[in-house]
């Protein structure tokens, strides 16, 4: 799903309208109706909603919401910030066909008279002010009744976006801005949605009549929902064998963090690969074979900190190894000793097949970051901060400061896919195209959580080795979905990694029943 500005929205408007034949009361009246039914599906048992309403669009969507309040058999209370002669165009007609007489505001004075207050003091607000072509900061009667509705303790759910908000901004906003429990807003995100943190609860996204073909962005920015990984995770072919569906290696574990690699072994066929094999220091192998009865094991030479060494690779065992395998996972637990370093780099260079890079193995081209260009075959790396950090000479705060350009230009600099791990973990393609995944949560920051992610990235390869992208960006989605149910059951603070291994089946289910639905919710 794109990810559009507030002037690309306008312009989706118009030839929506213009060039597709969309009336724009339609739109207005679909918009409306689809914040209602969210209001409805919500807080069923409100006695009272009110509606906040300026008098622009937005308000004009607010007037559409509360006639299908109206008529659900809610109570309902409507305010408008200014007088019925300053309404234009499609609000003013919205407006004539409000059923109940709305409380006008036209100033600061009327704001706190009684029937003003008497909307204020519904159950649940809908907030109609301002909508995304507005651009800070508010001031005067709406950054009055934006204060109102802040210092009251009952839901809020904005309409489009919370009022005050700039919708083209990624990061904190400035001035007056609405709390908002919930956002319904139509069409296309915009990038506040996905990166402003405008709410606690979910954005949902509805679809309000504009077709495919009128959805343009220049940005390139994408937001990843269940229809764009569905078609990767469909029903199986009832002839189907355990080699249809690819063979991953695992090159990783070290004495101490033989753990790692098994945890990405098991996800590469939780994941859904039809084998995987996890190739380890010898003397950690029992280790990993003792994780899980499905997972095989090649003993590696070690060095002497038990470590794979590089002799595994210029004695000629990994050619042996890598032979009829479909994707190559390097680097959970594999250590950084300059010996198994050096051999990540060689493998990295010399096997055409694609390459999940993580962990100390991306720790490996620290301070030689120029060397992935000469990656044999398609390269996925997913660091997280530290590890980006650390790849382009910088530091964990102005990569956190600037995570979009970040890993957009490496991506394209070093011609591979960049998985930046974190809030909204970031898959950036070499053509400079980034997706962004809105799955996942806090509880998921804890340890092997990332070679979860390592074994299902390579896992979804194999079995799309034609698809690459395609495969990251559904592993990414399915990945933070799994944490998602896990938390439903352990909670934050006690997830762990093996508990999205777990919850992988449900993933899976959630998002082949989401991609049958037209509303896209994004989680806050």
């Amino acid at each position: 799903m794109k990810i559009v500005t507030a002037t690309e929205m306008r312009e989706i408007d118009r030839a929506s309208s213009e060039r597709f034949g969309v009336p724009s009361l339609t739109l207005m009246e679909n918009a409306g109706t689809a914040v209602a039914a969210f209001v409805l599906s919500q807080y069923a048992s409100a006695e009272c909603v009110g509606v906040v309403c300026g008098k622009g669009n937005n308000g004009g969507d607010g007037f559409v919401a509360a006639r299908k309040l109206h008529e659900a058999g809610q109570e309902v209370r409507v305010l408008l910030l200014a007088e019925p002669s300053e309404l234009r165009g499609d609000a003013a007609e919205m407006f004539s066909k409000l059923p109940m007489a709305p409380v006008t505001a036209s100033s600061r004075e009327q704001l706190k008279d009684e029937p003003a207050r008497s909307v204020l003091d519904a159950d649940v607000l809908v907030d109609a002010i301002l909508g995304t072509g507005f651009r800070p900061p508010v001031s005067g009667l709406y950054a009055e009744a934006i204060a109102a509705m802040n210092a009251s303790s009952v839901p809020v759910v904005a309409v489009d976006i919370p009022s005050g908000a700039d919708a083209d901004v990624m990061g904190e906003q400035v001035g007056a801005v609405a709390r908002a429990d919930a956002v319904v807003t139509f069409t296309a995100p915009h990038p506040a949605h996905v990166f402003g943190m405008l709410t606690r609860g979910p954005t949902v996204v509805a679809p309000i009549g504009s077709p495919d073909e009128a959805v343009v962005s220049s940005l390139p920015l994408n937001l990843i929902i269940a229809r764009d990984v569905a078609p990767l995770i469909g029903p199986r072919s009832a002839s189907a064998n355990k080699g249809n569906f690819g063979h991953v290696l695992v090159l990783g574990g070290s004495t101490g963090k033989a753990g790692a690699a098994a945890m990405a072994g098991m996800a590469v066929l939780r994941a859904g690969a039809g084998l995987s094999t996890v190739a380890t220091a010898k003397s950690v192998l029992a280790t990993v074979a003792g994780f899980h009865p499905e997972l095989m094991t090649e003993p590696l030479e070690e060095t002497e900190a038990g470590s794979i060494s590089l002799a595994a690779l210029e004695q000629g065992r990994l050619d042996t190894l890598i032979k009829a395998k479909t994707v190559l996972a390097v680097g959970p637990g594999i250590s950084r000793h300059p010996d198994t370093a050096a051999l990540v780099r060689g493998v990295v260079r010399k096997y055409k097949l694609p390459i999940v890079l993580d962990a100390d193995g991306l720790n490996a081209f620290e301070g030689r970051a120029g060397e992935l260009k000469s990656s044999a075959g398609t390269l996925v790396i997913t660091p997280h901060p530290g590890e980006m950090a650390r790849l382009t000479a910088s530091t964990v705060p102005a990569v956190q400061h600037d995570r979009l350009n970040v890993a957009r230009t490496f991506a394209r600099e070093n011609r591979l896919i960049v998985v930046l791990k974190g809030h909204r973990t970031l898959i950036a393609q070499p053509d400079g195209t980034v997706w962004v995944n809105a799955t996942g949560n806090p509880g998921m920051a804890t340890g092997g959580t990332g070679d979860i992610l390592t074994g299902m990235v390579a896992g979804l390869i194999a079995q799309h080795p034609d698809r690459v992208a395609e495969a990251v960006i559904a592993a990414v989605h399915l990945h933070g979905l799994a944490g998602d149910v896990a938390r439903e059951s352990t909670g934050e603070y006690s997830l762990v990694a093996t508990d999205l291994l777990k919850s992988l089946p449900e993933a899976f289910r959630r998002t082949q029943d989401a991609a049958q639905t037209s509303a896209v919710t994004i989680s806050g």
